[in-house]
This record gives structure tokens, sequence and C-alpha cells, in this order.
């Protein structure tokens, strides 16, 4: 049984089931680390070589194709707007950052941006809407390096470098899923860096400044920020880690709750590296999915404690609104697996506050 929005909520405040993964036949073997979901019954997904995926039934069937000219890219973000619009971008340096978009439910491909940035790594993009975007880079020289669009991705401008604070010396992004990247409302954003310093960017003039802020999250070689959900202009949360090391839990979960200005890390926390947190809408709020390659997790109480769903890993994951059919989250990973989170039999309640939390060390 699909869960909707009604019975997802009726389901967490009562807590007489619980969750589970539930894999669909995704067409195609690649690794997958982009998910975007539209409403209940369209999502779009991306990968390796290529790769893109596309649902308009809530995932019964998935079609998979690949953007022609891009068989040797990796695209690790997807931000769709319905079954005909998605944007795509594609990560590594040089030319190959791009972004590509559809109009035509991916029958075509316009390739609308191809870094010629010496240095530059796009790790992510996020939009405000449809025509108004933003996609960042690992620093370069020094200096943050951020495109922004407001025509639809015709053209994708450089920010000006003084509108960021100086990168520090080894701070870098991670394009893990493609989510290290958020925005919310019309002027809001907000991205994630790792390796020196754990920090923030944000910015509340739809990126004309920005200000920087560090977090608990793990710093050094292969740690930091990997994924940002905001469900206010004022809450939200980071996940990460290390993502050399999957099972440890170490630096792995920030919260804010003055806009990305202050983070702090919670008692709980999920038990390893996460590369993608979702909003469960229509949920009682603020209901959380986290993913990771060594599994994942769901919080009821907005962060304060994490019930685990299993060890199937994923790379990241995306909760459409609700619908006339109901809420959808689905997540992806590796050799082309898509899943639906599900509900089945069992209790489903969080730990008591005081009980240990075995991911701590």
């Amino acid at each position: 049984m699909m869960v909707g929005a009604m019975g997802l909520a009726v389901l967490l405040s009562l807590g007489s089931s619980s969750m589970a993964w539930k894999e669909q036949t995704s067409h195609t073997t690649v690794r997958l680390r982009g998910i975007s979901a539209v409403n209940p019954r369209v999502a779009w997904a991306s990968g390796d070589k290529g790769t893109f995926v596309l649902t308009t039934d809530g995932g019964q069937t998935w079609k998979a194709g690949t953007v022609p000219g891009a068989e040797e890219l990796d695209f690790r973000d997807v931000d769709a707007f319905s079954d005909t619009t998605a944007y795509l971008l594609s990560i590594g340096e040089g030319t190959r950052s791009r972004i590509y978009k559809t109009v035509d439910g991916g029958k075509s491909w316009t390739l609308q941006f191809t870094n010629t940035t010496a240095g530059a790594f796009f790790d992510g993009m996020a939009f405000w809407d449809e025509r108004r975007g933003l996609a960042f880079s690992d620093p370069v020289e020094g200096r943050f390096l951020v495109v922004a669009t407001s025509d639809g991705g015709a053209t994708w401008t450089p920010l000006p470098a003084t509108a960021f604070p100086p990168a520090l010396p080894g701070e870098a992004g991670f394009a893990a899923s493609g989510t290290s990247i958020a925005t919310r409302g019309t002027q809001h954003a907000w991205f994630g860096m790792g390796g020196a310093a754990a920090r923030v960017l944000r910015t509340t003039d739809g990126g004309m400044s920005w200000s920087a802020a560090r977090t608990p999250l793990a710093t050094g070689d292969g740690g930091g920020v990997f994924s940002l959900l905001f469900w206010s202009e004022q809450q939200g949360i980071a996940v990460g880690g290390n993502h050399q090391r999957h099972s440890d839990p170490t630096g792995n979960l920030a919260v804010t709750f003055d806009g990305g200005k202050t983070w702090s890390a919670p008692r709980t926390r999920p038990a390893g590296y996460r590369s993608g947190i979702a909003l469960v809408h229509g949920a009682p709020g603020p209901t959380l999915v986290t993913v990771g390659p060594s599994g994942s997790e769901l919080s009821v109480d907005g962060a304060r404690s994490w019930i685990p769903l299993g060890p199937l890993g994923f790379h990241a994951v995306a909760s459409s609104r609700s619908g006339a059919g109901g809420g959808r989250v689905w997540a992806v990973g590796d050799s082309g697996r898509i899943a639906l989170l599900e509900r089945v039999r069992g209790p489903l309640t969080p730990p008591p506050a005081s009980a240990p939390n075995p991911a701590r060390r």
C-alpha cells in the first residue's frame, strides 16, 4: 500500500505501523545520485553515464534515457518542475561541469551551461522557482564561485566574488547527492562546505550578499556538509559526516533555528555518514528521512530522535508534496536502485528521550 499524506500523518501520529523501502524497477544499472520528486506521480532521477530516469505514474514504471553527447558525464543533481521540465547538473573538472535542460520530458536536451573557469568543480544546484536558480562550485583560488539564472537557465552568470567571504584554505564542496545547496521562499539560499571547515554559506537577499557559519559536522579529508534542508527561513538541518567512513556517525548532523547563523548538534543522530535529507510533506512536522550508503533513518520529532529504516544503502532522497494520491518519498543508489518508502506492519514509536543512542561513541 502506498503511503498517502493523510495515511502517513495518521501512521506517524498513532504509531500504528512502521516504514520500509520497497524497490522499484528503474530500467538502468548505473549508479543513481540525484532524485527530484515533483508530485506523487512525477519524479526524476539522475546518475552516471549521462543517465536520467522518469516516472509519471508514482513509480509503477520508470523510463530510462541518456542525454545525447553526455554519455561520459555523471549527473549528480536533478531539479524537476513537471513531467516535461527538468534540469540536470554534471560534475567534474573543467568542461565536465555542465547544466542541461529538457522541456519535453527528456526527448531532447539543451546544454545551457559549460564551465570554463580553470579549477572549478560544480557540486549542485537549487531553484527558487522554474526560472530562478543557483549552482555552486568548489572555491577557486580562495574565492567562492556561484552562478545564477533568472531566465530559466538560458543564461548563467557568476555572482560577484565580492559578495562572499573568503574561502578557507582546503575548503571544498561535495556533490554526493546534489543537495548540499538549498533554497527557501524567494530570497533565502544556503550551500555547505567541507574539508578544512564544515561551513554553511547563506544569503537572505537572493545572492547579492553571503555570510558563513561553522557547523559541528566532520572536517578533514572526506568530511563536511553533504545535504541541506530548510523547512522555514529559520529552521533547517545539515547532514554529512565523512564519506570515507560510511558507518561512522561522528559529526553527521547539525540543526539551526536562526536561518543558519548558528548550528548545533542534537544529542541523538543517525547511525553513519549521511548524504541526503528530505522533509516528509503532509506528515506531522517536521518529519524527516535521511539516507546514506550504510542505511537510512526516519525522525518524527524534528531530528530529536531517529528510527532505523534498515541497512539498504542510498545516495539521495526526495519527498513529493501532497496530491490526490498522497505524498511519496523516493531514494536512489547504486546499480540503478530506486525505492519508495511504504507502510508495513509493526510499531513505529521514537525511542525514549532518555534511552542511549546506539550511534553515539
